[in-house]
């Protein structure tokens, strides 16, 4: 079994940043990609960033890119989410997951494992 925990979410005005963490603990491996989501109010869980086994690929959603930064420590089992210059519709609930595969997919359903989530707003 693996457990994925977030933290770092908060209340931040709009320019402000962020930096989210993902603990990954249990039956882990780092052989697989990791990614993270995002989930607003009346709104389909989207993908923001994902990052491939070896920490050499990343993706970006067009709306983050150049904003946000995906990274891995491996030897902390933990991924990050690095988000600068924030925008009020980035406010959304942050998911981490961890892929079946071993590049990063834009797909929620190629992702097995996933935290509890923590919330992030930007206020305008």
């Amino acid at each position: 079994q693996v457990q994925l925990v977030e933290s770092g979410g908060g209340l931040v005005q709009a320019g402000g940043s962020l930096r989210l963490s993902c603990a990954v603990s249990g039956r882990t491996s780092s052989r697989y990609a990791m990614g993270w989501f995002r989930q607003a109010p009346g709104k389909e869980r989207e993908f923001v960033a994902g990052l491939s086994w070896n920490n050499i690929n990343t993706d970006y959603a067009d709306s983050v890119k150049g904003r946000f930064t995906i990274s891995r420590d491996n030897a902390k089992n933990t991924v990050y989410l690095q988000m600068n210059s924030l925008k009020p519709e980035d406010t959304a609930v942050y998911y981490c997951a961890r892929s079946i595969h071993g590049q990063a997919s834009r797909r929620w359903d190629d992702y097995d494992y996933w935290g509890q989530g923590t919330q992030v707003t930007a206020s305008s």
